[in-house]
């Protein structure tokens, strides 16, 4: 089996082994990513995994789709299942062996190789661990006999009756004198067919001539329509040819007209323009004016130009800043989706809080989750197993009016389950711890928990009463070293490790401590950060930046109001020196205008165009057209008589052919049926031939038993005491069947019989009736597993409450173990069951598991631990897989097993 996923990988393929599989690597690298493709690849149901009801959240996040690729193996040939998950529609695109196929026909093929990812004894995920004990025992129950009872439902009783049948016709003359009929009936159908065959022959090669004669008239014919066509263009060309010189000549008797009345108006007003006043000192002073008001332009546009420079800059700061604080909200939405994830009532509430936070009237904080920063990721595992996570999820008041009214909405109201506490009156935020933590690093502690993260004051308050996080040190691997020392000091009650927690109590009469340790597990939700000092500062550069543009655009519109005016004025300016400039050059602009139109008079009168030369020339080109049209009509109505005719002489072929053909038509279906009929006869003697010989042999070996029986030698004949014995008995087998039942009825009735051999036969029967009577009733059955742990103590039921967690996890092992050889299946997975097993269970359920999985007949194991103990006892048939992750781990293309063993040998040489 191999499959291929997008998981913490962007691609990665697993080739496992065909016994025990070992999937070790640390927690977060990938390992359960490997049982999530295997569930989702055989079409199992999101659900199962434990891990969200939609299959799109098992893409790797940033990615619009991923893919599993699953090879199962089967003897007759190995099956390829490929799902493509899509995210934004949680839909999924299934392919078998390449070509595209239904949820449906994949479920098919997995339950026809009996496998079972819903049942608990194949397919174990880590989030169904603990399923097992929290099971009833009709549910137990219910999971080993899903595949116990198909492997073992066996007949308890088998009756095989065979019957004689006997041949009374002669079927083989009955057949062989059809066959005979038919031959005879077929041999004129066919001489008829021939005859009709022999005169169509010479009519298909006159139909096809006359339709190719037809074909070449009609293509001569079409292209003389063509040519006509093309010349009654030719003649619209022509005479389109003649309108335009037309247009154009009266166009050219138009323009010599207005050009006259121009000339005409022009020596008018030239006879009106008296000698004018020198303007040129009028026209200086407007320059003069026109210089300073475009230096002020220019002083404007480098004004304008510095504030749209510094805008552009402020705008670039703008969106720095803009996208420092969404990638700050983008984290904060991580830890609210988380909230949804986990708490969908809570993330309800919050939602209503922020839509209503006007009708508080004190402070009032979204659930601490949201709100606590921790100030580096390592320490969120601390907080984060330090508060409960009910108190993760409550909301904080500073008023204790604004919590009732708020849990009078979203809970009496809206019906949501959420928590809310209310910070204490007094601020503890600030309470000094027992001692100074530089007192305590000799211990190996370098931290209180209250130093590890930020908080609003009333949480922050809240936390120091109620969870003393200005009392709990952290400390490191040397605390750990010397915990024995650390547990006597008397002021510590709790404290953490780099990996453990310690509960310490100190009785009130014995002045004994009791302590009480468990593992810090990672962080879900508080890993991820954000520096609120760092966001208040990012919104406040935002405001100045804001105020920064109001102003620049303030003054550019001031600016622009300015360039308005210049550009008014300057224009005046323009106008007025236009006016002047006209009135000094206005003689010499109509001299030089009249000259100009005179020129352009006398070239067009010496271009007139000649109407009535081009109107004979037109009609002589429409003459030569028209005479090439009638040679083309003659040539057309010659080519559609012959056309004519030919198609007379094909359709009078046509329907000679017609009726030949339907004639050999009827023949050919009679000598159809009569072939069908004959080899529907060849077959019925060959299937009878074949009866008959099979009912010979059957009578052999009814024969050759009967003289076992009956003591005789195979080749002695039936002797005459036999042959009375047998006319006596009925002709027919079912006759002798109803004989023997009768027999058999008087057999029973018979009370010769001892009363042990009865009771023995009822013995015997009981259970055979039992299985066939009350099959039904298994469904009501129930397995109670019960174990102990010490010689001293008893059995107890396993239950989700009474053993430890290890415990649990050491009998569920067994329990599957011993199932292993009832519960067949082709391969099983286990995640992570050894989590919480102290070292001695846990070696031996590892060397039960390899002794189970490494045996021949086993279904392959998928077995995946995040550790193994050190010395264990491996088995050659075991294939572990190794799960790496993380920015410096080595390329598998680059990954050489052989230098890998040699360096580790090496290092092991070394004193």
């Amino acid at each position: 089996m191999a499959n291929k996923m997008d998981t913490t990988y962007d691609y990665s393929v697993v080739h496992p082994g065909a016994n025990l599989n070992m999937i070790v690597g640390a927690n977060g690298t990938g390992k359960s990513s490997i049982v999530c493709a295997i569930c989702l690849g055989l079409a199992g149901k999101a659900a199962i995994l434990g891990r969200g009801d939609k299959v799109g959240l098992y893409v790797k996040r940033g990615c619009n789709k991923g893919f599993v690729e699953i090879e199962l193996y089967k003897t007759e040939g190995n099956v390829v299942i490929h799902r493509e998950i899509h995210v934004e529609n949680n839909q999924s695109l299934w392919m078998l062996d390449g070509k595209i196929c239904s949820q449906k026909a994949v479920e098919e093929v997995v339950k026809a190789l009996q496998i079972q990812v819903s049942n608990l004894c194949q397919f174990l995920p880590q989030e169904k661990v603990w399923r097992v004990c929290k099971m009833s025992k009709i549910e137990v129950a219910g999971a080993s006999r899903e595949n116990i009872v198909k492997e073992g439902k066996a007949s308890f009783l088998e009756k095989a009756k065979q019957r004689n049948e006997r041949n009374k016709h002669d079927v083989k003359l009955s057949t062989t004198k059809r066959r005979d009929h038919l031959d005879k009936r077929r041999a004129p159908m066919l001489k008829e067919d021939q005859a009709d065959e022999t005169s169509l022959n010479p009519l298909r090669p006159n139909i096809k001539g006359q339709t190719d004669a037809i074909k070449e008239a009609s293509l001569k014919c079409k292209q003389k329509k063509d040519q006509l066509d093309r010349k009654n263009k030719e003649i619209e060309n022509i005479k389109q040819t003649q309108k335009i010189k037309q247009f154009e000549a009266a166009d050219h008797q138009k323009g010599i007209s207005n050009t006259r009345r121009t000339i005409d108006a022009f020596k008018a007003e030239l006879a009106k323009v008296t000698d004018q006043p020198d303007v040129m000192p009028q026209i200086n002073a407007v320059n003069i004016e026109l210089r300073q008001i475009r230096e002020q332009r220019a002083q404007i546009e480098g004004e304008k130009s510095d504030l749209r420079r510094d805008k552009d800059n402020l705008h670039a700061e703008t969106k720095m800043l803009e996208r420092k604080l969404r990638d700050m909200n983008n984290m904060m939405n991580v830890k609210e989706e988380k909230l949804r994830g986990r708490h969908r009532d809570s993330h309800a509430a919050l939602q209503w809080l922020r839509r209503n936070r006007q009708v508080f009237e004190g402070n009032v904080h979204e659930p601490m989750m949201l709100v606590i920063n921790v100030k580096d990721p390592r320490f969120a595992k601390y907080v984060e197993n330090h508060i409960s996570f009910a108190d993760l999820r409550a909301f904080v008041f500073q008023r204790k009016g604004d919590m009732e009214k708020f849990m009078k909405e979203v809970r009496d109201k809206m019906n949501l389950r959420v928590n809310a506490i209310c910070a204490p009156e007094v601020s503890c935020s600030n309470k000094q711890s027992s001692r100074n933590i530089e007192s305590l690093k000799h211990f190996g502690f370098f931290a209180y928990l209250r130093e590890m993260f930020d908080a609003p004051d009333e949480v922050m308050s809240y936390l120091c009463q109620q969870y003393k996080v200005h009392d709990v040190p952290v400390g490191n691997e040397q605390t750990k070293a010397m915990i024995k020392r650390v547990i006597e000091e008397p002021y510590l009650k709790v404290l953490y490790t780099t990996e453990e927690r310690y509960t310490l109590k100190r009785s009130h009469y014995s002045n004994s401590i009791s302590t009480s340790n468990s593992a810090v597990y990672p962080s879900q939700y508080l890993s991820i950060t954000v520096d609120a000092k760092e966001k208040l500062q990012l919104e406040q550069q935002m405001k100045e930046c804001e105020s920064k543009l109001r102003d620049i655009d303030e003054r550019l519109k001031a600016l622009q109001a300015e360039a308005v005016t210049l550009d008014r004025r300057d224009n005046e300016l323009l106008a007025e020196k236009k006016s002047l400039s006209e009135v000094k050059g206005k003689r010499r602009q109509l001299e030089q205008k009249i000259s100009s139109k005179q020129d352009s008079l006398r070239q067009m009168e010496q271009n007139v165009i000649d109407l009535q030369t081009i109107e004979v020339k037109t009609k002589e080109k429409v003459a030569a057209v028209n005479q090439q049209k009638v040679s083309l009509v003659a040539g057309i109505m010659e080519q559609m008589k012959l056309k004519v005719k030919l198609t007379m002489e094909k359709v009078y072929l046509t329907l000679e052919t017609v009726g030949l053909m339907a004639q050999k038509s009827k023949l050919e279906n009679d000598c159809r049926e009569s072939a069908s009929e004959l080899q529907t006869t060849d077959q019925t003697c060959i299937r009878l031939e074949q009866r008959k010989v099979q009912l010979t042999e059957l009578c052999k070996g009814l024969m050759k038993k009967a003289k076992s029986i009956c003591r005789m030698q195979h080749d002695e004949s039936l002797p005459e005491e036999l042959h009375k014995a047998f006319s006596t008995l009925p002709d027919t087998l079912d006759d002798i069947d109803t004989m023997l039942n009768e027999e058999r009825s008087r057999a029973e009735c018979f009370t010769g019989l001892s009363e042990n051999v009865r009771a023995q036969k009822n013995c015997n029967c009981h259970p055979i009736k039992s299985s066939l009577s009350y099959q039904e009733e298994y469904d009501k059955y129930g397995i109670r597993i019960r174990v102990k742990f010490h010689s001293s103590t008893q059995l107890h039921e396993l239950t989700a409450y009474h053993q430890s967690g290890g415990e649990r996890s050491v009998s569920t092992m067994l329990y599957l173990m011993a199932l292993q050889e009832l519960n067949r299946c082709p391969f099983r997975v286990v995640d992570e069951i050894n989590q919480g097993m102290d070292p001695v269970n846990e070696r031996r359920v590892f060397d039960i598991v390899v002794r189970t999985a490494c045996k021949e007949t086993t279904s392959q194991y998928f077995f995946i631990t995040p550790k193994l103990l050190p010395n264990l006892q491996y088995a050659d048939e075991m294939t572990v897989l190794c799960v790496h992750n993380g920015s410096q781990m080595l390329p598998p293309n680059l990954w050489d097993e052989k230098a890998f063993i040699r360096r580790a040998l090496r290092r092991q040489a070394k004193p």
